[in-house]
């Protein structure tokens, strides 16, 4: 940081003089540190996948959680600040159930996510707070069709075909750039999503140390269980 900048680097409202928030950029470096999480579309749905990077073998795999179901058909997964995240997943479940008590059905994918979006922007405008440390990548489904968003902790959000948060991203999404394919089946999906996976981490992953979810037009948001996901990782 430059000495001139210093005084720009204190205030979440104040810009620089070439137009930066600092802090913004900040919460965006705290994301890149976070773990590796995968979406892809396929077929009929979208696959959200999950490096649980587990540091220590007495950690119980199961208390870490970066999956997490919002409404009936629409799920999140989350980098960055773990903390920052669940408070971001508990306002848009306020704002899934809030729209669905006044207009008796879901709310859109979309819908959701800019409300989410929203209430992140707020925290780079104001004084008295700061960014939410964290990105979600949000998929689910609705009349419109399938969905996949990536979130920024400035409130901007990006629709992806297949996309990816945390460390490692530009390793997984030069992959996918070639190898991803529209009208993928699940398993391809599945498969290219681990593979993806493992080139990031460097090493196979290892059961207990991934956690995935998936949505399709005609099933609610699941997360899948570990029989399921160490069938998919035995054949990679």
């Amino acid at each position: 940081m430059q000495p001139g900048q210093m005084a720009y680097d204190r205030g979440i409202t104040v810009f620089s003089p070439d137009g930066r928030l600092f802090q913004v950029e900040y919460a965006r470096e705290a994301v890149k540190k976070g773990t590796t999480t995968i979406g892809l579309k396929f077929k009929d749905g979208v696959i959200l996948i999950v490096d649980k990077r587990v540091s220590s073998r007495l950690v119980e795999p199961e208390s870490i959680e970066k999956i997490y179901k919002i409404d009936e058909f629409i799920g999140c997964a989350t980098s960055g600040l773990v903390a920052d995240a669940r408070v971001l997943v508990d306002e848009a479940r306020k704002n899934a159930q809030n729209h669905k008590i006044t207009y008796n059905e879901n709310i859109s994918v979309e819908g959701l996510v800019k409300k989410v979006c929203d209430y992140k922007q707020y925290f780079t405008q104001y004084g008295g707070g700061r960014p939410f440390g964290t990105a979600l990548l949000v998929a689910g489904t609705d009349d419109m069709g399938i969905h996949l968003f990536e979130t920024d902790p400035s409130g901007a959000l990006v629709a992806y075909k297949a996309g990816c948060i945390g460390s490692e991203r530009p390793v997984v999404m030069d992959m996918f750039e070639k190898e991803f394919k529209d009208g993928m089946s699940y398993e391809d999906a599945m498969m290219l999503g681990l593979k993806a996976l493992a080139a990031a981490v460097e090493d196979k992953p290892a059961p207990g140390s991934v956690e995935a979810g998936v949505v399709t037009l005609d099933k609610p948001f699941r997360k899948l269980k570990a029989e399921e996901l160490n069938e998919f990782i035995s054949k990679l």
